[in-house]
């Protein structure tokens, strides 16, 4: 068995987001750390590798039960196949391909935003050394609460038994990401984000089970999305 099913879904940025772009050759005066934007149009992105990167980093702690996390290649088997291994030759493990695919995501509302006042914010930041009380003044950009990103993975289906374990653990993975932060400076309370509208496509071959089962499956996500717009 083979195929391919088409995850959509829109992730809301519930407080301002700090997903780093390149600070080099800033003018004085300019911003420390600007977001990453999309080439092509100028507007923040969220990379795919920051999704799947927080999703593994998130299901290895909770599969651990610790909070202290392993390496990828200590990951368990369900995680290898979701996320993929690069293998490990001293345990004659060969590399894996990931099944679920991640997009690049963009902004589905920009021209909302720029009418509501713009894209980004800047916060202005400070660190005191304790001792000294010197301050060390910064500039953070940030993506704008209330920008909503298309969200969109790609699962290979390859074994029909699987399909129900790897769709729990996507929705887990997300669960728990809705519970915690995206990009940086999240113990501050950047980053919080949530998901909503989820479809499950069928986009090549036949899948054993019924569509409508896995996106309700995805659909459990949107009850953990607690950093309202409104709180």
């Amino acid at each position: 068995m083979y195929g391919k099913l088409w995850i959509k879904c829109h992730m809301t940025v519930l407080t301002g987001m700090h997903i780093g772009g390149s600070s080099a050759f800033s003018s004085i005066g300019a911003v420390d750390s600007p977001v990453i934007r999309d080439a092509l149009t100028g507007e923040p992105m969220l990379p795919g590798s920051s999704l799947k990167g927080k999703m593994r980093t998130l299901l290895a702690k909770s599969f651990k039960n610790h909070y202290i996390t392993q390496e990828c290649a200590n990951d368990p088997p369900v995680l290898k196949r979701l996320f993929g291994s690069a293998g490990d030759k001293g345990r004659r493990e060969n590399p894996k391909a990931a099944r679920l695919q991640f997009a690049d995501s963009f902004l589905i509302n920009a021209a909302a935003m720029k009418n509501r006042g713009g894209l980004t914010e800047v916060k202005f930041e400070n660190t005191i050394v304790r001792l000294t009380g010197v301050a060390n003044p910064r500039q953070i950009e940030r993506v704008v609460r209330g920008s909503v990103f298309a969200v969109n993975m790609v699962y290979d289906m390859e074994e029909a038994d699987d399909i129900i374990e790897d769709f729990t653990n996507i929705a887990q993975g997300l669960k728990l990401l809705s519970m915690d932060y995206l990009g940086g400076h999240g113990s501050r309370g950047y980053g919080r984000v949530g998901f909503t509208n989820f479809e499950v496509l069928l986009k090549d071959g036949s899948c054993p089970l019924e569509l409508d089962l896995l996106q309700n499956m995805l659909k459990e996500v949107e009850e953990y999305g607690v950093f309202s717009l409104q709180a």
